[in-house]
């Protein structure tokens, strides 16, 4: 709280309609300019959607009831899990909200969790990852320092792999932020070229799922891809550089592992999601964003079309597979020296200004 102690005397007063205030009216003005300075504590919904991780869902669960920021509720999205999932959660049930489903996907487990959100921000905890305990302080504070306008915010992330070793979201995304935390310029261009780690890594705005309309439930890879994009499409994010989530090493039935054995099914989804960009780009964002998503799509066509011409049994179809996917390695060693491999641009959030009433 400010002190007001000091004396008036000492204090060049400000001035309202050509006349002096006087320190009795002056002190009433900075008490209501005060009473209207944001210090709000907006609800926060923590969506962790599951399929048979029981081993690993309480961990998540406790992650989000650590946070050091306290307005949250937790909705727990069973996507028709088989396992003791149901019974792990027992110990939780009265500091979540647990909805279960038929097995419909990711995607749809998500909409569901946000269906089922009351809160003006969503975040969403993969089962089997976890979260610092400051995420949400730290994230709330920033999106309203930004302003409502702003639909994100997006924090850095730890990634472990099963060797031990660790690396940073940002950094494997090749965005480096000048300072810790601030105004994402340019969040479109980025995912025009490249995917960042977004689920267990963003806050989002309510207003903004709604408008871009959620996941879509038709992908199975990438859904979280496709989301970032169409809301990037909405102007700038913010960012915190501090790693404040922590994705796990998945076990061999995951979305992730099953992607990686399935390399084709992921470039398709990448292919859907850059012809869906090119379709609902508003105009005004320029040529250059359809540029960069249209270029990007060819890239990842020709990446598809060698990765399934490795599963041609016709002689020299391999050799011929590995010499096209060495070109396309080569043509994205060159894209990232040119300007067409955009940087992330940053600003700092402007501080706001608050003006005392005039009597």
């Amino acid at each position: 709280m400010l002190n007001f102690s000091c004396s008036f005397a000492r204090l060049r007063l400000p001035r309202a309609f050509g006349r002096e205030l006087s320190p009795a009216t002056f002190a009433l003005s900075v008490r209501d300019t005060m009473s209207e300075i944001p210090n709000r504590q907006p609800l926060v919904s923590a969506i962790i959607p599951t399929y048979n991780r029981a081993g690993v869902i309480a961990n998540a669960v406790e992650s989000a009831l650590q946070q050091t920021y306290k307005n949250v509720e937790i909705i727990v999205i069973d996507d028709g899990s088989t396992d003791s999932t149901e019974a792990r959660l027992a110990r939780f049930r009265d500091q979540i909200r647990f909805v279960q489903q038929k097995n419909q996907g990711p995607a749809a487990a998500r909409n569901r969790g946000i269906e089922a959100a009351r809160g003006e921000i969503v975040a969403f905890l993969d089962s089997d990852d976890l979260w610092n305990p400051r995420k949400l302080e730290k994230q709330v504070a920033v999106l309203e320092r930004a302003g409502n306008s702003v639909p994100c915010c997006l924090c850095n992330a730890s990634l472990r792999s099963n060797d031990g070793m660790e690396t940073e979201s940002f950094a494997v995304a090749e965005i480096y932020p000048s300072f810790e935390e601030g105004l994402w310029l340019n969040p479109a261009e980025i995912l025009a070229t490249r995917f960042v780690f977004f689920n267990q890594a963003v806050a989002v705005r309510k207003w903004a799922l709604d408008q871009v309309g959620g996941f879509d439930e038709s992908l199975w890879l990438l859904e979280d891809w496709d989301l970032a994009v169409r809301l990037s499409f909405l102007g700038t994010w913010s960012f915190i550089r501090e790693p404040l989530a922590i994705w796990n090493p998945n076990g061999s039935e995951s979305l992730v592992m099953k992607a990686q054995k399935n390399p084709v099914s992921l470039k398709e989804s990448a292919v859907q999601v850059h012809k869906r960009a090119l379709q609902e780009m508003p105009a005004a964002l320029g040529a250059r964003l359809a540029k960069l998503h249209a270029q990007k799509l060819k890239s990842t066509e020709r990446e598809l079309a060698a990765l399934r011409l490795s599963q041609d049994s016709r002689p020299g179809a391999a050799t011929t597979s590995k010499a096209l996917q060495a070109v396309e390695h080569y043509r994205r060693a060159l894209l990232k020296r040119t300007p067409l491999f955009p940087r992330m641009k940053v600003a700092a959030i402007p501080h706001r200004q608050f003006a005392a009433r005039a009597f």
